[in-house]
């Protein structure tokens, strides 16, 4: 019996290669989405992947959720949190709110999706849990406060839930993508791209969602056990740790 992997903001973007490349290495996979019924049921269609619905900034319909998918399927061994969203604005003309709803989902969000799992995992002696952060939770990015504070907290949520996990057979790493070819990305002003972005990033190109997947497929494999605590950046020498 295939282990079961829930990623949460599944269905588009790096998410749905995430998705993707776990059910093509053997799991069995369920894609979380918060509010876009219309691509999720096109992923669906496309994939076979089982969509749920569900806000990952609520603690109660994570666990409701997360209940649903494990009657249907299994035991989740596999989490990747991956659900983000952006408020973007200089500090200055930032909303409580805006702020609010960034932390909520980008940083509340991995503990209401990890903690129902946890004991579970605890039990089972197994268990993968991978935080998809960014390079601006590393570097900083003005005009992303608010983001930037959520993905610096998923680093700290990682390494200290690694050392709680790993006599369990739990292992908690972090990837941090630069910039990512997905729609969000390539929406951007193509000269402001060209001139801007690119330039920054020493490979001379953007990365591809599947690049990211790759790497969380094997972070969530057996040849992994022995990495836990660890953030892998993925950002095409931009950033470099």
């Amino acid at each position: 019996m295939s282990k079961v992997a829930l990623v949460t903001g599944g269905s588009r973007g790096i998410g749905a290669a995430i998705s993707v490349a776990l059910k093509a290495a053997g799991y069995t996979v369920a894609a979380n989405y918060a509010g876009n019924d219309v691509a999720a049921a096109a992923f669906t269609a496309d994939t076979g992947i089982k969509t749920y619905k569900w806000s990952v900034a609520d603690y109660d319909a994570c666990k409701a959720g997360i209940a649903q998918v494990e009657a249907d399927l299994g035991p989740v061994a596999v989490l990747v949190n991956n659900a983000g969203i952006t408020r973007d604005s200089m500090f200055h003309k930032m909303t409580p709110e805006s702020w609010k709803e960034v932390i909520d989902t980008n940083l509340s969000g991995l503990f209401n999706m990890t903690h129902p799992l946890w004991n579970g995992m605890r039990d089972r002696k197994f268990g993968r849990v991978i935080n998809i952060s960014s390079i601006n939770g590393q570097k900083g990015q003005a005009g992303q406060v608010n983001y930037s504070a959520a993905k610096s907290g998923d680093l700290g949520f990682t390494k200290a839930l690694a050392a709680e996990g790993a006599r369990a057979g739990i292992t908690v790493n972090a990837v941090c993508p630069g910039y990512i070819a997905t729609d969000m990305v390539k929406a951007i002003d193509e000269k402001v791209l060209n001139e801007r972005i690119i330039p920054l990033i020493p490979v001379g190109r953007l990365g591809e969602p599947e690049e990211i997947a790759r790497v969380v497929v094997f972070l969530a494999s057996d040849d992994a056990g022995f990495i836990t605590g660890s953030t892998i950046s993925a950002n095409g020498g931009q950033f470099v740790v």
